[in-house]
């Protein structure tokens, strides 16, 4: 039986964005494949985690492609990169959360040029007079982060309606960025 690679680890995501804790079993059962099978294609846990990092920021910087970070006002963008990447906010949250486990200073070229993709919007608001100056583009940054990842975890809790997901992390982080004038 041929197993697509795409799919397996779309499967992949799917369980662990859910439950981060799954076993390869879970996810092989989840697949309709064999723990053997699973193992085929993925030595182990942190190989399919390796293989799930580059989905997720294959996925982002396509993400942030669309929502045009370099267009229009450093506000407008922000609204338009949190609306791109909430559908990824489950998947990313796990991401996260997984990435902390590998040992530190390892970090894939990959999220630093998402980092830095991210940052140059936030320097760009501050250029612009419209975000704090007194708050680094790196920590701003973080908090787009931190605040995304919540709201995924709020939605699969079902505390925060998947609708309003998107509008409450924009004002949330618009909030806090926004310089005194802007709020």
């Amino acid at each position: 039986m041929s197993v697509n690679r795409d799919a397996l680890l779309a499967t992949a995501a799917d369980v662990l964005t859910r439950r981060p804790t799954s076993s390869m079993d879970d996810i092989a059962k989840a697949a309709g494949i064999s723990r053997a099978t699973l193992h085929r294609h993925f030595a182990g846990r942190d190989a399919l985690i390796r293989a799930l990092e580059q989905l997720g920021l294959s996925r982002l910087e396509a993400a942030l492609d669309a929502a045009r970070p370099d267009e229009g006002n450093a506000d407008e963008a922000l609204r338009r990169v949190i609306a791109e990447a909430e559908p990824l906010a489950g998947f990313l949250g796990f991401l996260v959360t997984e990435n902390q486990l590998f040992e530190p200073g390892e970090q894939h070229p990959g999220w630093t040029r998402i980092d830095e993709r991210i940052s140059a919007l936030f320097r760009r608001g501050q250029h612009e007079g419209t975000f704090r100056i007194d708050l680094t583009p790196a920590w701003l940054t973080e908090a787009l982060y931190a605040l995304i990842t919540a709201s995924a975890w709020a939605v699969q809790d079902g505390r925060v309606a998947a609708r309003d997901a998107v509008r409450m992390t924009v004002e949330l982080l618009l909030g806090g960025a926004r310089r005194s004038s802007e709020r």
